[in-house]
């Protein structure tokens, strides 16, 4: 009898958790998709540019959104974690980097040298195992506005990366509207600075005092658009190849949920170039990285959100956000 009523008990806590993810799942649609994005990608913010005003309508924008969801902040004094960055005059070689390296900016105020004020938003949802970590992350920056530009001088980033934002939201709602509380702690994380050289990424992995913790990053750069016309459902998925689990995830996923999606699945031993997962992976964190591959209109001003593939980023969602619950909840 001790055992049936054990295996009973362990039913029931595989329903209730299935439905919870259910229940989640639910909330992810395109309504809010286009929400986020067509507020980010707005005239109106200038292109997002970090530093400059744009970039602080979209940062409070975020943090507004987690507050209304119940996403509560990181930090005990806010949702901010705010960072200076440095660079050289402009007449150094390298007076067009950015840095947020404690050794090389000791070095560059002694000199003549520009500053930006920038900021991270965090929120997280508390886990069951409080000092586990794992984090889902997009940048909220983009390019600004170039006046010397003929015609349209605004890069709105739609697709960069105002697409992986809306992600990021979605599944903050997500994992609130489940009603479960996750295994680990979850962090959401919104960078400021990728495009000068993943800035606020690297802030956080540099600073960040439980890292060796953190036991997986998801991250958004470019989820909307189809690199591929006559395939509209294609998209990249890396994933560090040490855990080929994350791969064989979403496999399963895409099946058993019906997901109108075709991965092109790329294992990596070193994930630590071309997004915010590279801050991550060079510190030997498990990484997955959504991305629907390069475009014409990547880093031009014709990065609108007319062009995107609406349908695609709600599947894309869906499915990270089914990767992510095991990521907070299972073992790999």
């Amino acid at each position: 009898m001790k055992y049936i009523y054990l295996f009973l008990m362990f039913c029931c806590s595989v329903s209730y958790a299935q439905k919870s993810l259910q229940e989640g799942l639910k909330t992810i649609n395109r309504q809010s998709a286009e929400a986020h994005i067509d507020f980010l990608a707005d005239d109106a913010l200038e292109g997002r540019e970090s530093g400059f005003q744009g970039g602080r309508i979209a940062r409070n924008y975020i943090v507004s959104q987690l507050r209304q969801i119940g996403v509560e902040p990181l930090f005990s004094d806010g949702y901010l974690q705010h960072f200076s960055a440095y660079r050289a005059d402009s007449q150094s070689k390298d007076s067009k980097k950015y840095t947020v390296v404690d050794s090389v900016i000791n070095r560059l105020k002694t000199n003549t040298h520009y500053r930006l004020e920038m900021a991270n938003v965090l929120g997280m949802i508390k886990g069951k195992k409080a000092d586990e970590y794992v984090i889902v992350g997009a940048h909220y920056d983009h390019l600004g506005v170039d006046k010397y530009l003929e015609g349209d001088q605004i890069y709105n980033g739609a697709d960069d990366n105002a697409s992986g934002v809306s992600a990021v939201l979605q599944l903050a709602k997500a994992f609130k509207a489940s009603g479960e509380q996750p295994l680990r702690t979850i962090i959401f994380a919104f960078w400021d600075g990728e495009e000068r050289g993943l800035l606020g990424s690297k802030y956080f992995t540099n600073h960040c005092s439980f890292r060796n913790q953190i036991k997986a990053y998801l991250n958004y750069d470019m989820i909307g658009r189809d690199n591929r016309p006559q395939q509209p459902n294609y998209f990249v998925y890396f994933y560090t190849a040490s855990h080929s689990v994350f791969g064989d995830w979403l496999k399963s996923d895409i099946q058993k949920y019906k997901l109108d999606l075709q991965p092109d699945y790329r294992a990596w031993d070193n994930p630590v170039g071309g997004s915010d997962n590279g801050s991550f992976a060079i510190h030997k964190i498990p990484i997955v990285w959504f991305h629907t591959d390069g475009h014409p209109d990547y880093h031009k001003p014709t990065d609108h959100s007319d062009k995107l593939n609406w349908e695609k980023i709600v599947e894309i969602t869906k499915a990270s956000y089914l990767i992510f619950w095991k990521l907070a909840n299972d073992k790999y």
